[in-house]
């Protein structure tokens, strides 16, 4: 599936992911409305009002982009309704020909890790037949638990072709508490860093790894430095936008043939209508708010990536 996600970015000359992540709050009155006034205020309606949130804003997207990360969370806060919803948004996705990233963060050992990744990467045997239950092409785990809990994604990576982003040094300003740590004198995401590369190893497309990491964009020189670490893994950057990333400070999450990095931006697109810039549009017009966010944020890192 790397090959397909590398294959779409070249495409679209855009490295960037989408973060479906509906709340309520993002989504207009009048798709709430119309949701309500089918289902009434329960939470099917509420699923029912970020799958048309969601379908709209990808039938607005789906040329300029390679790919999306649906955060399963945004869904599972809807119980069995919400994770229905997630489920038609992966596949209408796929239908539009997009790479899914299930934002899953799942992270156990044994078993508990190997449903998981049965679960969303997978086939499941019921009986005499299999199905694929969440069937997304990449999903992102958390490494604490060590190889215990990775080796079984890596399991059936290798069986379904699918991939990893594994969390390396992640975005939100707590992150070092853990992940700046010395051990020996170096932080312990290097460590990780160089786990992810050495788990790459064994998962190679043709010229990236199935097995990915995530940085955030909000700590560019750690990313410089995890960027040599890891050369053949693909790296998912979030913190664009909304949480304070710009184009500017992206480059070194890339190689120098441009590639080897993907860049996530979520409510700055979704909720682009939001945003005094895109105000024009209108909240009726949300989806053509969020594309005009999508061809601006492509633009951006373009011009980055032109003048390094």
């Amino acid at each position: 599936m790397i090959n397909k996600l590398v294959e779409n970015i070249k495409k679209t000359n855009a490295p960037i992911v989408v973060g479906l992540d509906p709340m309520l709050g993002y989504i207009p009155d009048h798709v709430k409305e119309k949701a309500f006034g089918e289902f009434g205020e329960t939470l099917d309606g509420a699923a029912e009002a970020i799958w048309q949130f969601n379908k709209a804003i990808v039938d607005q997207t789906y040329d300029l982009i390679p790919a999306v990360k649906p955060q399963i969370a945004m869904y599972e806060q809807f119980g069995i309704p919400g994770l229905m919803a997630f489920k038609k948004t992966v596949d209408y996705c796929k239908e539009k020909g997009l790479v899914v990233i299930g934002d899953i963060k799942r992270g156990d050992i044994g078993s508990t890790s190997a449903a998981y990744a049965t679960g969303h990467l997978g086939k499941v045997t019921v009986g005499s037949k299999s199905y694929a239950p969440f069937d997304e092409d990449f999903v992102t785990v958390n490494p604490y638990l060590g190889s215990d809990g990775v080796n079984p994604f890596i399991d059936v990576c290798k069986e379904e072709k699918k991939g990893l982003f594994i969390l390396v040094k992640t975005s939100n300003p707590s992150s070092g508490e853990f992940q700046d740590q010395l051990i020996d004198g170096r932080p312990l995401y290097e460590l990780v860093g160089e786990k992810v590369a050495e788990w790459g190893e064994s998962c190679m497309g043709d010229e990236y790894s199935y097995i990915g990491a995530v940085v955030g964009a909000t700590y560019p020189e750690m990313g410089k430095v995890l960027r040599k670490i890891m050369p053949k893994s693909y790296i998912l950057v979030p913190g664009y936008g909304a949480q304070g990333g710009q184009g500017k400070d992206l480059v070194h999450f890339f190689n120098e043939d441009g590639l080897g990095a993907i860049v996530n931006s979520s409510r700055g697109i979704i909720a682009a209508y939001k945003q005094e810039k895109y105000a024009k549009f209108g909240a009726e017009n949300f989806a053509d708010a969020s594309r005009a966010a999508v061809e601006d944020m492509i633009a951006d890192i373009s011009q980055a990536l032109g003048n390094r």
